[in-house]
């Protein structure tokens, strides 16, 4: 039997990663903060201050997933994170101003091949799931903005670490019940993918930026261009 036709064979529940899998995070903020960072009067790439923001978020939820210390909410470090952008770029702001910019993550729209396919999705038979490193009233929040219910919506808050931390997809098991290897994760980050795999289940990396997945053991069981493709390629026969 071949990857794929396991995959197919064995996967009752497909989880998503919302940040960046589901929504279009760059897109969005970017054109969240141009209209606040003029007003501010920097005259940077508002696309690359996105991407600083990202970026110290990201390497903080690692620091705070690999500590010893109690799990820090995904807002916290988002507040954090684009407070320390902001010093860097010597921009002045006020603690409101910091938190509408991290309320706007709720806000984000989903690439524009995402509810469709998950229709199609839904359609075949498979029940679905989000698995985010978001808290879980930040993912309630988003549901408006997103337009599809998942049976499912699991934040990390349930087991006290950020992804990839093994514990967050092991509460996915706990939550719904399912067991591991009949679920798929998909994600557009390579780090997500490498976790999913690494605890037993498979694994779809959507390659929207066409970059190589990376030198490791826990290479993905599909890889994709998109929603669209991943939707084709999981019809069950």
């Amino acid at each position: 039997m071949s990857i794929l036709n396991s995959v197919i064979e064995n996967t009752k529940l497909i989880i998503f990663d919302q940040y960046g899998t589901i929504v279009d995070m760059q897109k969005g903020l970017t054109e969240a903060v141009t209209p606040f960072l003029k007003k501010k009067n920097w005259s940077g790439d508002p696309n690359r201050f996105v991407t600083w923001w990202r970026r110290t978020h990201f390497e903080n939820s690692m620091i705070d997933a690999l500590s010893k210390n109690k799990h820090t909410n995904y807002r916290e470090i988002g507040q954090n994170a684009v407070s320390y952008v902001m010093d860097r770029c010597n921009i002045n702001y006020t603690k409101n101003e910091v938190q509408w910019l991290i309320s706007q993550i709720e806000t984000l729209k989903p690439f524009v091949d995402v509810i469709i396919s998950l229709n199609k999705l839904r359609e075949t038979g498979y029940k679905m799931a989000i698995l985010s490193n978001g808290d879980i009233d930040m993912l309630n929040n988003a549901k408006p903005y997103i337009g599809f219910d998942m049976d499912y919506t699991i934040s990390v808050q349930e087991s006290g670490y950020f992804k990839p931390h093994w514990k967050t997809y092991r509460s996915v098991e706990l939550k719904t019940k399912i067991k591991k290897e009949n679920c798929l994760f998909v994600a557009n980050h390579a780090f997500d993918c490498i976790g999913a795999k690494s605890f037993g289940m498979f694994t779809a990396f959507i390659n929207r930026r066409k970059r190589p997945f990376g030198h490791t053991q826990f290479q993905p069981d599909i890889i994709v261009k998109d929603f669209h493709e991943l939707s084709k390629v999981l019809e069950k026969i």
